[in-house]
Order: structure tokens, then sequence, then C-alpha cells
């Protein structure tokens, strides 16, 4: 059985019903929405709770019954799937329990960048960003495309879109690192095999009160937005590059609407600074805060998409599934769930040995 803290649930379960109440006292809407977003915080662990009070409860009534010759036979039969159920919701909020990311309720800014590999590269790029369209498709998320270089050969050499939803950033964080990929490019006349690859960056979208951003602290530079080649795609000085001077980020924006370029190269200067602050406050911590954080080695090569063999392996859990072509289709699912569950269980080993 799992040892589970009884006054921190008893805790959660009151303070479930205190929002609860509150919010059936018809507050301002301001205070409902904080009151909402803390209610479908709580809902999941009081439901759990709640079941495993009862549960036990039940169990007692069992153990009471054992005593009674005539009920002893019906008891013993209905006590393994009931220990089991306990167990399984035990363990269910053991994992709920633990110390959460504060940035996983946040949704995210995606980023894809071409690396290794010319034409092929691009190219994978824009098969990974349709992988993750299709995927945010699925989990009921809205993708909105903030700027994008395309490939001479098709895919894109950048492409950075917005991801928003409900959980985004908690399923997409472990998507950071370098991704490979083994196949005969469309490019490739004489059918050789390539390997090529692409760094996706998934960072938590970071507001006002996340990251302060001085005006002194940036350098915010206009110029003309060109095209594919060098050519000017338009006469205005529409592109906005934003250079955040004591980091040296640089965030570069050059759609047709200047005023959309500035508010959009801010928002993915504010997320890159909020990312750099929660890499370097882990680093500064523990390795039981820094899995809890989950940023992901930018450098680091995390997955290989093989065609010829229609595998693709995620190399820090080294898991290996042989359905590439439903993966490429957005069905993410399998390996999202494996990188949540060894995420878990590496927080409940550090705080086993805490």
């Amino acid at each position: 059985m799992v040892n589970l803290p009884a006054e921190r649930m008893d805790q959660m379960l009151r303070r479930f019903d205190f929002v609860e109440a509150q919010m059936s006292a018809g507050p301002d809407a301001e205070t409902y929405v904080k009151l909402a977003s803390e209610y479908s915080e709580l809902q999941d662990i009081a439901a759990k709770i709640r079941e495993l009070n009862a549960a036990k409860t039940e169990r007692a009534d069992l153990d009471a019954m054992l005593g009674d010759p005539e009920m002893r036979a019906l008891a013993e039969a209905d006590i393994p799937d009931l220990e089991e159920r306990i167990e399984k919701l035990e363990s269910d909020i053991q994992i709920l329990l633990l110390p959460r990311d504060a940035a996983d309720a946040k949704n995210a800014i995606l980023e894809i960048r071409a690396g290794t590999g010319g034409d092929e590269a691009a190219i994978f790029a824009g098969d990974l960003f349709r992988m993750y369209e299709r995927y945010a498709s699925t989990q009921g998320w809205k993708v909105e495309l903030v700027s994008a270089s395309e490939g001479e050969a098709g895919g894109y050499k950048e492409i950075i879109a917005t991801v928003s939803g409900k959980g985004v950033f908690s399923k997409m964080k472990f998507e950071s690192g370098v991704h490979r990929v083994q196949r005969v490019p469309a490019t490739e006349a004489s059918g050789r095999i390539h390997t090529s690859a692409a760094t996706v960056a998934v960072l938590p979208e970071a507001e006002d009160v996340d990251i302060e951003i001085r005006n002194e602290d940036i350098r915010i530079d206009t110029m003309r937005a060109s095209g594919a080649g060098g050519q000017h795609v338009n006469t205005t000085d529409s592109a906005v590059r934003i250079t955040h001077i004591p980091s040296g980020i640089v965030v570069v924006q050059a759609e047709k609407s200047q005023h959309q370029n500035r508010a959009r190269a801010m928002q993915i200067l504010r997320a890159r600074l909020f990312d750099a602050e929660r890499t370097k406050l882990a680093d500064e911590r523990s390795e039981a805060r820094r899995l809890q954080v989950g940023s992901g080695d930018r450098s680091e090569r995390i997955r290989t998409y093989n065609f010829p063999q229609g595998r693709i392996t995620d190399h820090r859990i080294n898991l290996t599934l042989y359905k590439l072509d439903r993966v490429v289709e957005g069905d993410l699912d399998e390996l999202v769930d494996a990188l949540i569950a060894d995420h878990q269980s590496k927080l409940l080993l550090a705080l086993g040995d805490a």
C-alpha cells in the first residue's frame, strides 16, 4: 500500500469544497475566473480522494462481515477486487500529488529549425510541423502560425507557431531537442538513405507577470521585409528586430504588419527569457527539481525517425515503436504518455530518496 499524506488530502478536499461554494455564491467575473482555474486543478484529485475514502469504508465493512459466518464467503470474494481498486487509486493520487511544474498549464510556442541535411532537413522540419499540427487537432488545441521561412525544395528553414489549449505545455515540453530522420530524400535521385536533423524547441508562453522586460533593456529596429532570395516583398519598413541587451537574445519578425510583428516578437522574446530563467533555476536546484522542469537540452538527440524500417525510437527512454506512419500523422499519444510516465517515475524515485 502507498503511504499517502492523509492531512494533505483532507486539506485539498476542504479547499475544493470551499472553491466550489465560492463559485456558487456568484462572485465578480475576475474572481470567478480565478476560482474556476483552481477548481479545474483540484477537480481530478478531489474525485480520486473521495473515491478512495469510499473504497476504504467499503473495505472496513467487508472486514466486519468476515466475523459473520453467513457473510464471510461473500466478503472474501469481494475483498481482492476492492484491494486492487484501492491500490490503483492510491497510485493515481500519489502521482497527482507530485510537485507540479508551474508552466504545465500554459500555452506553448513551438519553434522548429532545419539542422544538418540541407534541403532534406527543411523538408523534415515541415513534416515535424505538420505532425504537431495533427496532434494538436486530436487534442482540441489551436495552432497559429507566427512566422515561417520556407526551404527552397519545400518544408521550412524555420517555423514558429503558438499552440493554445488545455495542458499544452505539460504534453509538448518533452519534444524539445534534436529530431533525426533516416530516409531516401525526395530530392535524391540515386535512392541512397540520408540522415538529416531538425531542432524542436517548445517554450511555455509567458505572461507579463512571469517575466519583466524593461524598456531600457531592449532595442527595437525596423527594416524592410525580404522574401526568398532577398527580394523585397513590400515597400514599407515592416520587419521588426528586437534585441534584449542583457541576454543578447534577438527576435526578428518580418510579416506585413509592423504592429503585429512587434507584438509577436515581444511574445517570443518573453517566452525565450522565461524559458532561460526556468533553465537557470533548474540548474541551481536539486535533480528532483530539474526533472520537474522537463525543458530538455536543445542539443540532445532525442528521437530518430527511420522510414525504411517504419521505426521511431525515443532515445531518452529507449522506446521503439514500429508505427512511424501513424506517428507522423499525429498519433503521438503513446510516445507522449510514455515520456510523462517516465518523468513521473523519476520524480517518485527522487522523492523516495529525499
